[in-house]
C-alpha cells in the first residue's frame, strides 16, 4: 500500500508513471488508487510489515543479475568487485531464501547476517537502488564461497572461485552452489568431461543444460531467433530450448539424440564470475543422481555428490526452498514454459472467477508442480520432477509445507488424480485435513489451459499424452473432450494399443510397436520381415506375443504419445527408450519437411466414444518399410496423418457442436510440427487455444485440478 500526497496533477502523473515503468520483472495484476485526507509527511519511508491481513503477493521470484550489479562485479573500482552475492531491489534470490512472510530480511535466511555500516547506509537511503533490498550484503558482511574436495583430495584455499575453475579446464567436476540448489558443471566443450559426468550422475543421453557467458555466446552454439534470444534475456533467465548450430564447439554427448540444445545465461553473480573465469560454455545440470531431487543443503551435498564430483564450490548461505531452472521453448512461434519454476515461482497466477474454498491440487505423478489456489489466485510451487522415489516424495511433502506456511493458507479440499498408484494420490489420501475431489488427468489438462486464458468454457479440448487414468479402468491420452470446470463429456479417442508388460513397454518400446502390428494384421504381425525385431531377442518377442494372444498384463492405452514410441521404434529401429519420450522426440526431427502426403487412416463413428483407427496407416508403412523408404519420409507422413485425422475430427464435431473454442493440450503438443499443423488446419474456422504461462504437460495440470475441484464442489464464483 502506497500513501501519496501532493498536488493532484502530481498525483495523477505518479500513478500514471507507475504503470507505465515496470521493473523487467513485475507484473502489474491491479492497481487501484482511493482518496486519502491530506496530511503533512517529512519524506518517504516504508514502514515494518504489520502481521495479519492479505500476505499474498508478497514474495517475488528470484531475480537474474541486473546489469548495474554484474557491472559493479567487474569493476576494479567498486567495492563489490568479486562479490558472488551482490544484488540489489532490481535482482537477487527472493523465494529460496524467504522461511516466511511478508518478505522482510528477518524472515530470510540472511537474518543471520548483520549489514555492515556502508551496506546498512545503502539499505537505508531512500535514493540508493539497494533501499529496502532485502539481501543486500558485502564482502564484508555478507556470505562467503568456500571450496571443499571430495574423496580422498584434500583442499584448503583462499582462492575457492579460481580453484574451482581450474579444475573445470581441467576436465573436472563441481558441485556448484546456486539460488534453488547445486549444479553439476563440467567443461561442455570437453567430450571425455561430458561422458564422465553421464557416468557418474548414472544419465544415459537425456541432454544436460548449458551455461553460457552471454548471448554472443549462445550465437555461436545455437541458430537463435530475436524471439529466443529476448527469452534468454529474460528476468526468468530460464534454460531455453534451440537448435543446435553446424560447428557447434558443444560435445556431442551434450544432447546425443536430438537437434535441440538447452541454453542459458548467468542468473547470479556467482555464475558471471565462474563463467568468465573458465571462459567456456558449461554444463550446468541439476546435482542429483536421476529421479532424486537436486541437492540445496552443504552437508546433503558433501554426502550425496561425492563420487559425482570431484569438488564443491559452497556458499553459507542457505537455501530455504529447492527450486530448478525454469525451461522454455518457441513452438510455432511462440514461448511455451515447459518447465515453471526458478525465475517465476512463486509469481502468482490470476484466476478469473474466485473460488470460495483455498484448493491444493496435487499435480501428475511425471514432471510433478502442485498448485495452491485460493480466492482469486493460484501459486505453481516449484519443480518437482518425477514421484518415482522416496526422495522424490519427501522434497513433495516439503514443499507443500513451505508453500503453505509462507502463503498461510491451509487448504480446506485437496484435488488429486484419479490414478491410484501415484504417490501424488496417496499423499492426497493420507491427508484428513481437507476434503477430496479426485479429478480425471485429460479434464484437468483442458481446464489448465482453459484457466491461462480466462475461459470457463464449454471448449472442445484435444489432450494428447501418453498415459491418465481414464474413467473405464483404460489408460487415455488420445481425447477429444468437451469440457466445463466441473463437468466433460468424451467424445472422441484413438483406438487403443496394447502395451504388454504394462510400465515395461514404456522403456522397451518395441513392445507397443509389436502389439501395434498384432492389431494391425490380426495376430499375425510381419516381425521377420522388419529389422526393428532382429534387435530383439527371440524370447522376449515369444513372450510379448503370449501377452497378447492371451490379454495378459497388456492393458489398453489411448495415448498419442504411445504411437509416437510404436512408429518411432518402427521407422528408426530402436527398440528401447532410456527416458520418457526420447523415441518420441527423435521420430519427430526425423521428419523430412519436403515430404507432404501422409498415410491412409479411419474414422470409426459407430464407436463409442468415436475412435481415430490408424491400423490402415501401420499397413502403409509396413509397405514403406518393405520398399526401403527413408525414416524422413516416413516421420512426416505419420504427423502429416495425425494432423489431418485430428483437425478433421474436430473440425467434424464442431459442426455439431457450434464454432467452440478448440484447446491443444498434453505433452504431445510440445511437438512442435504437430502443434503446428494441427493449428494451422483449424485456425481459419475457430479460436484456437495453445499453452504460454501453463506448461502443456504434466507439470500444468494443477491449476486445472484446482479449479474442477471447486467447480464441483461448488466452490467457483
Amino acid at each position: 500500500m502506497i500513501e501519496a500526497f501532493g498536488a493532484e496533477d502530481d498525483l495523477e502523473r505518479f500513478v500514471a508513471q507507475l504503470r507505465r515503468d515496470v521493473p523487467p520483472a513485475a507484473r502489474i495484476v491491479s492497481l487501484r488508487t482511493a482518496p486519502l485526507r491530506p496530511e503533512v509527511v517529512d519524506g518517504f519511508a516504508i514502514e515494518i510489515s504489520a502481521p495479519g491481513g492479505d500476505k499474498a503477493l508478497s514474495i517475488p521470484p528470484d531475480l537474474a543479475t541486473c546489469e548495474e550489479c554484474e557491472a559493479e562485479v567487474f569493476d576494479p573500482h567498486s567495492r563489490r568487485q568479486g562479490y558472488a552475492f551482490t544484488n540489489c531491489t532490481s535482482c537477487g534470490p527472493r523465494f529460496t531464501i524467504s522461511t516466511g512472510i511478508p518478505y522482510d530480511r528477518a524472515q530470510t535466511t540472511m537474518a543471520s547476517f548483520d549489514m555492515c555500516d556502508a551496506c546498512k547506509s545503502e539499505y537505508e537511503d531512500v535514493e540508493d537502488r539497494r533501499f529496502h533490498a532485502q539481501p543486500n550484503a558485502c564482502a564484508t558482511c555478507g556470505p562467503s564461497l568456500q571450496y571443499v574436495a571430495l574423496g580422498d583430495a584434500v583442499a584448503v584455499t583462499t582462492k575457492p572461485l579460481r580453484a574451482a575453475a581450474d579444475l573445470l579446464q581441467g576436465g573436472g567436476i563441481v558441485g556448484v552452489k546456486g539460488l534453488g540448489g547445486f549444479h553439476l558443471a563440467c567443461d561442455a566443450t570437453n567430450p571425455a568431461a561430458v561422458r564422465l559426468l553421464r557416468e557418474r550422475k548414472r544419465r544415459d543421453e537425456k541432454p544436460f543444460a548449458v551455461m553460457v557467458r552471454e548471448v554472443s555466446d549462445a550465437r555461436r552454439l545455437a541458430s537463435l531467433s530475436p524471439e529466443e534470444e529476448a527469452l534468454l534475456e529474460s528476468a526468468e533467465r530460464p534454460i531455453v530450448l534451440v537448435e543446435r548450430a553446424e560447428g557447434s564447439s558443444i560435445a556431442p554427448d551434450v544432447s546425443p539424440d536430438t537437434p535441440l540444445v538447452g541454453l542459458f545465461l548467468p542468473y547470479t553473480p556467482l555464475h558471471h564470475l565462474l563463467l568468465d573465469a573458465v571462459d567456456r560454455p558449461l554444463v550446468m545440470t541439476s546435482a542429483n543422481v536421476s529421479d532424486e531431487p537436486i541437492c540445496k543443503g552443504n552437508e546433503e551435498a558433501r554426502r550425496r555428490l561425492d563420487g559425482i564430483a570431484d569438488a564443491l564450490l559452497l556458499h553459507d548461505r542457505e537455501i530455504a526452498m529447492r527450486c530448478d531452472d525454469s525451461v522454455v521453448r518457441l513452438i510455432a512461434g511462440a514461448p511455451t514454459v515447459m518447465r515453471r519454476s526458478r525465475g517465476f515461482v512463486p509469481r502468482p497466477f490470476m484466476l478469473k472467477s474466485p473460488i470460495a474454498r483455498p484448493v491444493l491440487a496435487c499435480g501428475a505423478h511425471l514432471k510433478n508442480t502442485f498448485c495452491i489456489a485460493a480466492q482469486d489466485t493460484a501459486y505453481f510451487g516449484p519443480h518437482i520432477g518425477d514421484l518415482e522415489t522416496v526422495a522424490a516424495l519427501e522434497f513433495f511433502e516439503e514443499a507443500i509445507d513451505h508453500m503453505e506456511t509462507i502463503l498461510s493458507i491451509r487448504p480446506e479440499v485437496i484435488a488429486h488424480d484419479l490414478h491410484p498408484g501415484y504417490l501424488s494420490t496417496r499423499y492426497a489420501l493420507a491427508r484428513n485435513d481437507a476434503e477430496l475431489v479426485g479429478v480425471q488427468h485429460h479434464h484437468a489438462h483442458v481446464v489448465s489451459l482453459m484457466a491461462q486464458h480466462g475461459i470457463d468454457g464449454p471448449v472442445l479440448g484435444l489432450a494428447f499424452d501418453g498415459t491418465g487414468a481414464g474413467l473405464d479402468g483404460a489408460s487415455w491420452g488420445g481425447e477429444f473432450l468437451l469440457c466445463f470446470p466441473g463437468r466433460f463429456e468424451r467424445l472422441a479417442t484413438f483406438r487403443p494399443i496394447r502395451l504388454p508388460g504394462g510400465n515395461l513397454a514404456m522403456r522397451e518400446v518395441w513392445r507397443i510397436a509389436y502389439a501395434l502390428l498384432h492389431d494391425a494384421f490380426e495376430g499375425a504381425p510381419p516381425i521377420d520381415e522388419l529389422a526393428l525385431f532382429r534387435r530383439v531377442p527371440g524370447s522376449a518377442r515369444r513372450l510379448v506375443a503370449q501377452m497378447l494372444e492371451r490379454d495378459l498384463n497388456a492393458p489398453a492405452a489411448h495415448g498419442v504419445g504411445r504411437y509416437f514410441d510404436a512408429f518411432g521404434s518402427l521407422g528408426l529401429e530402436r527398440p528401447v527408450s532410456s527416458y520418457e519420450g526420447q523415441v518420441a522426440v527423435a521420430w519427430d526431427f526425423a521428419a523430412d519437411a519436403s515430404v507432404g502426403d501422409g498415410y491412409p487412416f479411419e474414422i470409426d463413428r459407430g464407436a463409442a466414444p468415436i475412435e481415430i483407427d490408424l491400423r490402415p496407416a501401420v499397413r502403409a508403412m509396413v509397405d514403406d518399410l518393405r520398399m526401403g523408404v527413408a525414416p524422413g519420409a516416413m516421420s512426416a507422413r505419420f504427423h502429416r496423418t495425425l494432423i489431418e485425422a485430428s483437425a478433421g475430427l474436430a473440425d467434424g464435431l464442431l459442426a455439431e457442436l457450434g464454432p467452440l473454442p478448440v484447446g491443444l493440450t498434453g505433452g504431445v503438443f510440445q511437438n512442435e510440427r504437430l502443434c503446428a499443423g494441427i493449428g494451422s488446419k483449424l485456425r481459419h474456422k475457430y479460436e484456437v487455444l495453445r499453452h504460454r504461462e501453463v506448461p502443456p504437460g504434466d507439470g500444468g495440470i494443477a491449476v486445472g485440478q484446482a479449479l474442477i475441484a471447486a467447480a464441483f464442489l461448488g466452490d467457483k464464483g
